[in-house]
């Protein structure tokens, strides 16, 4: 890949990734309008180092706010000072748990018993699915809806914090976006929150906390699945290097495209703007069903 190619999908996955609008749909469009197939080991290993960098702004942006959450018997509470549910960092590793057992599930299902099973690919890959435009378009379409009535239902009285219930549920739907891409994480994440009667700013916490955790064990199963594809066994520092170069290149620029969308993203959300989010999702996804007729 060029420099350029590198950096102008960096931006868009920066600008778009801690925006609801599913960043790796827009990186996908975009990787299919430059040649690229976006289900190769290279270009997914790309994606997730761009998930990296705003990964890191994402760290810069909110510490300050964690720094209380994270207290280890700091529970979180409510403006009258009254416990609103249990401690922030307990309620982030449950919510992960139940991510990652789902998230597994579904990685077994789809390429063993689907890819495999029943279409007869001779290895199935969860990563084939993101060749699917139609689907990535439903994908859109579903998270769109969901993030409008998220924004439109969304409980008047509110809890304040984050319980064992709520927890489940917003990590058993951050499961959910993991294979699908264009149902967005953070949107899907913080409309499930909205639901459950959080504030807007404790939903927002918790659902890039959640993508900080999940981010490093994604890295390794995608570098593994790159290093595989190459055929390397023994592989020396420059080899090493010259596979990451990309993805660390990207890295820094959707970092810095991360912090913009970060700000932008906290401001909507305190206007009450959440659910124009959703009419986007829904646009977008006509986009990308209009793009594979007329043959993207």
């Amino acid at each position: 890949m060029h420099f350029l190619q590198i950096m102008v999908l960096a931006v868009i996955q920066g600008l778009t990734e801690l925006l609801p609008v599913s960043s790796s749909a827009h990186v996908i469009v975009a990787e299919r309008l430059m040649g690229f197939d976006p289900a190769s080991p290279e270009m997914t290993f790309l994606l997730v180092m761009l998930h990296t960098g705003t990964m890191f702004s994402v760290l810069i942006y909110f510490w300050r706010r964690w720094r209380r959450l994270l207290a280890p018997t700091g529970p979180m509470v409510n403006s009258a000072g009254k416990s609103a549910g249990g401690p922030f960092l307990k309620m982030i590793i449950l919510a992960t748990a139940c991510t990652g057992v789902l998230g597994l599930a579904l990685k077994f299902i789809i390429e063993q018993l689907i890819l495999e099973g029943v279409f007869g690919y001779p290895h199935g890959e969860v990563e084939q699915l993101f060749r699917n435009l139609p689907l990535i378009g439903v994908a859109l379409l579903a998270g769109g809806l969901l993030i409008m009535a998220a924004g439109i239902w969304e409980k008047a009285e509110k809890t304040s914090g984050f319980n064992t219930v709520s927890s489940v549920l917003i990590g058993t739907i951050q499961g959910l976006c993991l294979p699908f891409r264009g149902f967005s994480r953070s949107g899907a994440t913080i409309s499930t929150a909205l639901f459950c009667g959080i504030r807007r700013d404790l939903a927002e916490d918790f659902s890039f906390a959640l993508a900080v955790l999940l981010t490093p064990p994604v890295i390794v199963l995608e570098l593994r699945r790159l290093l595989k594809a190459s055929g390397v066994h023994a592989i020396t520092g420059a080899q090493l290097t010259a596979l990451t170069l990309p993805g660390l290149l990207g890295m820094f620029g959707s970092f810095l495209a991360g912090l913009v969308a970060l700000w932008w993203l906290s401001s909507w959300l305190d206007r009450g703007r959440w659910r124009y989010f959703g009419y986007y999702c829904v646009f977008f996804s006509a986009i990308v069903l209009l793009g594979h007729g007329m043959g993207l």
